[in-house]
């Protein structure tokens, strides 16, 4: 709960707005439930066959309620939909503004598909909070007790049977389907994560399983895990379907109690009264009958923000009172980089080349604590404006090739543009595209072959201002040849960076005279 309210509070969502919407819902049922109200009545004194016109207005009155209750369904829709637009508008602007403002360390932590998964299926289930579970729950109390209220005027006693019944579809029924939400994920989570071990395992290695003895032994764990997941499974659809089944009861329950006091009141109440108290009650339960799936949304909702919450709360890093200079003097442990130095780092896969230059560029205190001209990076102002890390899995955007490229730098002409992807070896292709660099990329990466790909990655940190460049695997993809002279000149201090520090992580073996460090050297300094 306390994570939900962070997140909705960042929608800024207005009070008076939320107000107009559950307001326009309240309107909505209460049309429905007064139409009932007011067909039992006109049902029974029609049987009393009175004249006509003492029926007119109360014909009259059922049209209206019935062209009402269409119409508030249709302003109440309009209203909490807005309402949860705008909310979403917000949640991501205040998700974005506080991971810019925060350490990038935050960001980087995150894969790309948890930063796509936060800011797009988390905020949309952290919305539909408001539409489907805060608005439904606040009708559904507020017609409630109008209805309650209403049979408490005719029958004090039939007005505690329908409360006590509305009580059990409100509270009962929505506690039991959220239960069964959360123990059915919670399931579904544990049991596929051991499935698939077990699984991934007689897959992977099933004949070196077989040849140890132990492959009937994991194939049976992987049945037993998915045994425990069914049963789990089967335990939370119980409690489900107990929930399901709560408000039909409810409902039984206050038409009988209502028909009981009707019956012992048969010889002293009006007709039209009995077929109020009789009738009234199916309708009073119609806006409780939401509450179930508010409920289930309410699950979702809760633990979509317990994943936002903790990146709305990010402390902001401060502006820094050390400026950097534009060519910094870095130093990670025994490692030290002085202004237009050429280092090449060398190591196996997931030997940790990356994490090092994300050190390097202060995004990822994993790798060490780098000190930029002697201070701390934590305490450097705009340090990436100054040293500037591009990684090898850089997203291509579905745009034009100019605005790819314009992600290091937002100024760069278009003959800036030009001359960057000719120097890395684009220029043939160049010539090809319909619209030059203004030629969109519709496909974002997949438009590129991986040797293009890397081209216009390196592009960008050509026309990136950083003093110091961190290149991750900027020659992958290439042909021996091509990826041999292309190395040769980002390293090549008058090469693609003069003046500037260059640091290229990869496998292949860099020109005579460049500075190499291996990775386990790196690890033991």
């Amino acid at each position: 709960m306390r994570d939900l309210l962070i997140c909705l509070r960042a929608t800024r969502t207005r009070p008076l707005a939320v107000l107009g919407a559950v307001g326009a819902g309240v309107l909505t049922a209460a049309s429905a439930l007064a139409l009932a109200g007011l067909s039992a009545w006109l049902i029974t004194k029609a049987w009393t066959m009175p004249p006509v016109l003492a029926l007119s207005l109360a014909v009259t009155s059922v049209r209206g309620l019935g062209i009402t209750r269409g119409l508030m369904r249709y302003v109440e829709r309009l209203a909490s939909h807005r309402l949860a637009l705008r909310g979403l508008t917000e949640l991501r602007a205040a998700l974005y503004l506080r991971l810019a403002g925060a350490a990038p360390a935050e960001s980087v932590r995150l894969s790309g598909g948890e930063l796509l998964a936060r800011t797009g299926a988390d905020v949309d289930a952290v919305g539909d909070a408001l539409v489907r579970t805060v608005i439904p729950a606040a009708v559904a109390a507020t017609v409630s007790v109008a209805a309650t209220a209403w049979m408490w005027f005719l029958d004090p006693r039939a007005g505690i049977a329908l409360a006590v019944c509305l009580l059990a579809a409100g509270l009962v029924a929505p506690w039991l389907t959220a239960r069964a939400t959360r123990d059915r994920a919670a399931a579904e989570a544990a049991g596929s994560e051991a499935f698939g071990a077990a699984a991934s395992a007689v897959l992977d290695h099933a004949g070196e399983l077989a040849v140890a003895g132990r492959l009937d032994e994991v194939r049976a764990r992987a049945a037993r895990a998915e045994d425990a997941r069914r049963s789990a499974v089967d335990r939370a659809a119980r409690t489900g379907a107990l929930a399901d089944a709560a408000i039909p009861l409810a409902v039984g329950v206050a038409v009988v109690a209502a028909l009981l006091v009707a019956v012992a009141r048969i010889d002293s109440a009006a007709a039209t009264t009995l077929g109020i108290l009789i009738l009234l009650p199916l309708s009073a339960f119609e806006a409780v009958s939401v509450l179930p799936d508010a409920a289930r949304q309410y699950v979702r909702s809760a633990d979509a923000a317990g994943r936002l919450a903790p990146l709305l709360i990010l402390p902001s890093v401060p502006a820094g009172t050390v400026p950097v200079a534009p060519h910094p003097r870095l130093e990670l442990g025994a490692l030290t980089l002085d202004p237009g130095d050429r280092l090449a780092v060398r190591g196996a896969s997931g030997a940790g080349k990356t994490t090092l230059l994300l050190a390097l560029a202060g995004l990822d205190d994993r790798g060490g604590e780098v000190l930029v001209d002697g201070t701390p990076a934590r305490d450097c102002a705009d340090l990436p404006a100054s040293v500037g890390f591009f990684g090898e899995a850089a997203h291509v955007f579905a745009t034009t090739v100019a605005e790819n490229c314009r992600v290091a730098r937002g100024d760069a002409t278009d003959a800036e543009i030009d001359a960057a992807l000719r120097r890395v070896g684009l220029g043939e292709w160049i010539d090809g595209l319909p619209d030059g660099v203004r030629t969109p990329l519709e496909d974002g990466a997949d438009s590129l072959s991986g040797g293009q790909r890397r081209r216009l990655l390196l592009a960008r940190a050509l026309l990136s201002p950083a003093g110091v460049v961190l290149l991750d695997e900027p020659t992958e993809h290439l042909d021996a040849a091509d990826a041999e002279r292309l190395l040769a000149e980002i390293l090549d201090p008058a090469g693609l960076f003069p003046g500037r520090t260059v640091v290229v992580a990869g496998h292949a073996e860099p020109p005579a005279g460049v500075r190499q460090w291996e990775m386990d050297r790196l690890r033991s300094a």
